[in-house]
């Protein structure tokens, strides 16, 4: 999962959560605890744009940790197993 996401971001630069959730077919609900532990080790960042007093938007998008991690472990890793 922590790939996939990862994976998203990397190609798209950055998504809305619900977009991100959709694409990586996750559930919010089971799979929150996920995007925050990868936030919280810095692997990604979220940003929140707030539109009047009630409506927010969060945002996210690979940190610099995270395109590195990526780079140096996850694009190789897909190269010597690739998806079917």
């Amino acid at each position: 999962m922590i790939r996939d996401i990862l994976l998203k971001l990397v190609e798209y630069g950055e998504l809305n959560q619900t977009a991100l959730i959709s694409f990586c077919g996750l559930n919010l609900t089971k799979h929150r605890s996920i995007i925050e532990e990868m936030e919280a080790h810095g692997l990604i960042r979220r940003e929140v744009e707030t539109f009047g007093r009630t409506r927010s938007v969060s945002y996210f998008k690979a940190s610099p940790k995270g395109l590195e991690f990526f780079k140096e472990i996850l694009e190789p890793y897909e190269r010597v197993f690739p998806r079917s």
